[in-house]
């Protein structure tokens, strides 16, 4: 019978330098420091890619058997999934955002007069892509992000609105 023998973990040197590397380069893009006010750094944390909405619509609409490509920059508005052979463009909104009619669509109580300005801005740029989409000959899609929270349903909802109504549907 062979006898197995532990393999004995030997200490690595001590770099206190090392340390003081890393945690100087991890401050360096995202330090609180380098923002003039907190809600500016809290802004700068805001997503507008690969966000938890859009990649459940991701995940769902790849298991559905759809193949498409991600933030196309030579489309208006910049779509999230883009399926080039169906001539769609689809987009994932956040509700806060983008003013969906549900309970996520909140205006702040502070600063009121900018929120405001910003969720019109943020719809009438939403209105001008969708436009210029149309324009150009592609379809327009938008999930809202309440509606990605049930992988089921949102299956539901990408056959209604992507593949159903697809000219090239096989």
């Amino acid at each position: 019978m062979a006898v197995h023998r532990r393999a004995t973990v030997r200490a690595r040197p001590k770099r206190p330098y090392l340390k003081a590397a890393k945690r100087a380069a991890m401050h360096t893009h995202s330090s609180k420091e380098s923002y003039p006010s907190l809600r500016s750094w809290t802004m700068a944390q805001v997503r507008s890619e690969n966000t938890k909405p859009e990649m459940a619509v991701r995940k769902v609409a790849h298991a559905l058997g759809l193949r498409f490509r991600l933030h196309r920059k030579d489309l208006p508005g910049k779509p999230d999934l883009v399926f080039a052979s169906r001539r769609i463009a689809l987009f994932v909104h956040g509700c806060f955002w983008h003013r969906h009619d549900c309970g996520r669509a909140a205006t702040p109580a502070s600063n009121v007069e900018y929120w405001t300005a910003k969720f019109d801005r943020n719809v009438r740029r939403d209105a001008r892509a969708a436009a210029d989409l149309r324009k150009a000959g592609w379809r327009c899609v938008r999930i809202w992000e309440c509606e990605a929270k049930d992988p089921r349903k949102l299956a539901g909802i990408i056959r209604r609105r992507v593949i159903a109504r697809s000219p090239n549907t096989r």
